[in-house]
């Protein structure tokens, strides 16, 4: 049943239809859990109160799957405008951007051009940039888009998935660029042929890879809610003496609040990943995907109402 639920709103997730009207009809079924408002100013509220918890913060401009190329450049303004925010209203804040909302399903030398323009204003700020990580068939492109741009500018980092066969020989290559790295299990649905399909496996592939990109000597971000990654990440910093510069645990906004701050008052560094914007769906159908416990919270919210 959990799997099925969870197939369910991934493809739900795909939907256009569905997400024009999310668009429209707004937060009125439980996004405000997870989406931290639609607008820049909403988002700096909640960055803000985070900060003041002792979180950092990733903001994410919510939009994905654009195939027009004056509406990548929009997005591309959009995140330029965040940046902004964040260096005027002094926030601690990096920034994350899926590729797919600057073209990539159009064409890499329009992604390129979005991407430096948006590096270019980040540096001003002293701003980092991480490249989002999106499905399988993307995988490839978004490696060479970032290794490309990361021989150009020192303020970016991009994501790998524990799920994908192919993570461990992409890190190899990884390595080379002393690349900046947020380490996740992975969100899409994925074919058992480039995937593992069982959890435990996943689990084990998200450990290795912890390790080796800690051991490495690169910087290190831990994105998940599980309690056994976590304390594994902790037990492994200990053992070798690994400095708290040189990794941080990440967690979504809306997800394991509490944990987050149990975290900070260990000492450790956590950054909550903050989404906002009105293009808020597919992220959310995601986020229903992963844990039933988000399911069952909307459910209840929606009988409120």
């Amino acid at each position: 049943m959990g799997k099925l639920l969870r197939n369910s709103f991934m493809f739900l997730s795909r939907n256009k239809t569905l997400t024009k009207l999310a668009k429209k009809y707004g937060f009125q079924f439980g996004a405000a859990r997870f989406v931290a408002g639609d607008t820049i100013g909403r988002a700096t509220k909640v960055i803000k109160e985070l900060n003041k918890q002792g979180l950092v913060v990733t903001l994410d401009h919510l939009g994905e799957f654009i195939d027009d190329k004056h509406e990548a450049e929009k997005m591309a303004d959009h995140c330029i405008k965040t940046i902004e925010a964040i260096g005027k209203e002094n926030l601690h804040s990096q920034i994350s951007i899926k590729l797919t909302s600057m073209g990539l399903d159009i064409s890499e030398d329009i992604v390129i051009e979005n991407m430096r323009r948006i590096l270019k204003e980040a540096q001003k700020y002293n701003i980092f940039v991480t490249i989002d990580m999106e499905d399988h068939s993307r995988c490839e492109k978004t490696l060479s888009i970032f290794k490309q741009l990361k021989k150009e500018y020192d303020n970016i980092g991009t994501v790998v998935q524990a799920y994908l066969y192919r993570t461990v020989y992409d890190m190899d290559e990884l390595n080379e660029y002393k690349a900046n790295l947020r380490l996740v299990k992975g969100a899409y649905k994925e074919s058992a042929k480039v995937a593992f399909p069982e959890k435990a496996a996943v689990d084990e592939n998200f450990k290795h890879i912890i390790k080796m990109h800690l051991l490495n000597g690169n910087f290190t971000a831990v994105a998940t809610h599980d309690d056994e990654i976590i304390d594994y990440t902790k037990s492994l910093v200990k053992e070798y003496n690994i400095p708290k510069y040189q990794y941080e645990f990440q967690m979504l906004y809306g997800i394991r609040s509490e944990k987050q701050l149990e975290l900070v008052k260990e000492g450790y560094q956590v950054r909550v990943y903050v989404p906002y914007g009105d293009d808020w769906y597919g992220y959310f159908m995601r986020r229903m995907a992963e844990r039933p416990a988000n399911v069952a919270f909307v459910v209840k919210g929606i009988f409120r109402k």
